[in-house]
């Protein structure tokens, strides 16, 4: 069973697989893998790309095991971070794995906190701004989910839209769009339809949520549906982390295309 309900009402992932060295080999395909929380691993016909790893040092306590660490990466192709909140962009990790590394990517303002605070040359991009890694394309995407403006503890400046962002990759094998942190925007009701989608997945106001999701999943009724940013961080009372996988299946049409991976679990991409 990949998902059960913890003590306190939490769900969760029902284990966690180790990843190997295996999972960066060249293969004949495309393989999505969830690192947890909002993390994620593609290896497209050889190409790795990690999109905002938190492989250690996150400052909540957390319900899974990481399914691999920072030194258990042999290398990667790019790496890419949607917006600076903790849960996705990992101070440690990234300084760590530069070592291994040929290039960070990020929405601009990213990009300038990589070059200042951890000294790794971040490469900034615009929203709608296109790149190129190995063989997969890499377009951002919009996003809304500047919260820190609301908060007078994070409000350290002014936070604009094109601070964040999501990830559209075309691979050889299909597409893949990252959609990011968002409250829900209608332009992401009108992307082409894309072969899977990495969906901001929980209950809170400023991410897609619940609503927000099903409307999203109907506007590509076909696509693949893998959920993250949900069953890795021991806090109930906090939205942001939670959400029912089998509520959102509940309401939404072909149900059968919500993907609940383990964390560190292949998911071979196939193109609609």
């Amino acid at each position: 069973m990949k998902v059960r309900w913890n003590e306190k009402g939490q769900a969760v992932p029902g284990r966690t697989i180790s990843m190997g060295e295996e999972a960066f080999e060249k293969g004949e395909g495309t393989d999505i893998y969830w690192l947890g929380n909002a993390g994620a691993m593609i290896n497209s016909r050889g190409t790795v790309l990690l999109i905002d790893p938190v492989l250690s040092g996150f400052d909540m306590p957390l319900l899974i095991h990481m399914p691999l660490t920072e030194r258990e990466v042999p290398r990667v192709d790019g790496i890419l971070i949607t917006h600076c909140d903790n849960d996705h962009y990992s101070r440690k990790t990234c300084r760590e794995l530069a070592l291994v590394t040929s290039g960070f990517h990020a929405p601009a303002y990213v990009a300038r906190l990589m070059q200042e605070e951890i000294k790794v040359p971040g490469i900034g991009h615009g929203i709608g701004e296109y790149f190129q890694v190995g063989e997969v394309q890499i377009t951002l995407t919009p996003a809304w989910h500047n919260w820190q403006n609301e908060s007078p503890k994070h409000h350290t400046r002014t936070f604009a839209r094109e601070d964040y962002c999501g990830f559209w990759l075309d691979t050889p094998d299909g597409s893949i769009w990252a959609v990011g942190d968002s409250r829900l925007l209608e332009e992401q009701l009108h992307m082409p339809t894309p072969d899977a989608i990495l969906l901001d997945f929980s209950d809170s106001r400023w991410h897609i949520g619940l609503a927000g999701a099903v409307r999203l999943a109907a506007a590509y009724p076909d696509t693949p549906l893998l959920l993250w940013h949900w069953g890795s961080v021991d806090a109930p009372e906090w939205k942001e982390f939670n959400g029912d996988p089998e509520k959102f299946r509940s309401q939404i049409v072909n149900p059968e295309r919500v993907v609940v991976l383990y964390p560190g679990e292949a998911y071979p991409l196939k193109a609609l």
